[in-house]
């Protein structure tokens, strides 16, 4: 009973927290946690059945207001009639946030431009043939646009060229890829309160 008590008051809590924190989402402090689907697809065209799929979850910290760098997690597969393509790295992050109240096309929705820099690669194995592998540097760049569906979660479009470069039988594959994903605003402070506040009532 107590955690069903618990659970209870941290919904309310963090339901009063967004409600309290409408327009300071990219406030210096806050944390922003989510991930991004890039060309998720399937073809089921007879003689040529593929799928893909990638998702990259994020974390970062806002440094300063709209500006907010920490890290991501690119993990992709493609797969089709005699070959598999697998596709990972791990990126340092960084995202600006565009102030400009002139270039918002919604009073909810923020463009932003985001970059990447880590360790990537691609594998890809065909049947009957050698396989083909880059990895290396990874590298990654683009605008998106975060359209606010609650003060402290946002939906997102965001365009980016990524580039790998390094060793293995191709030593450079470049890709745009464009996704839609989705990202979780929460101010630290107040959440440690939440925290602190769940954890008493557990006792």
């Amino acid at each position: 009973m107590k955690k069903a008590y618990a659970v209870l008051i941290c919904g309310l809590s963090f339901m009063a927290l967004a409600t309290n924190q409408a327009h300071a989402q990219l406030q210096k402090g806050n944390i922003l946690i989510g991930a991004d689907l890039m060309g998720m697809s399937a073809d089921f065209q007879s003689g040529n059945t593929t799928f893909n799929l990638a998702i990259h979850p994020k974390v970062a910290w806002f440094i300063q207001d709209n500006i907010a760098i920490g890290g991501m997690v690119n993990l992709g597969l493609t797969t089709g009639d005699g070959f598999t393509t697998f596709s990972y790295g791990v990126s340092a992050l960084g995202r600006y946030y565009i102030a400009d109240k002139q270039v918002q096309l919604l009073k909810q929705s923020r463009f932003f431009l985001e970059g990447n820099v880590g360790i990537s690669g691609q594998n890809t194995k065909v049947d009957g043939s050698d396989n083909v592998s880059t990895n290396g540097l990874g590298i990654g760049f683009g605008p998106g646009i975060a359209y606010f569906i609650t003060p402290n979660i946002s939906l997102e479009g965001l365009l980016k060229y990524n580039l790998t470069v390094g060793f293995g039988n191709s030593t450079t594959n470049n890709q745009v890829a464009f996704g839609l994903g989705f990202q979780i605003y929460l101010p630290t402070k107040k959440a440690r309160e939440v925290y602190n506040d769940v954890k008493s009532q557990m006792k």
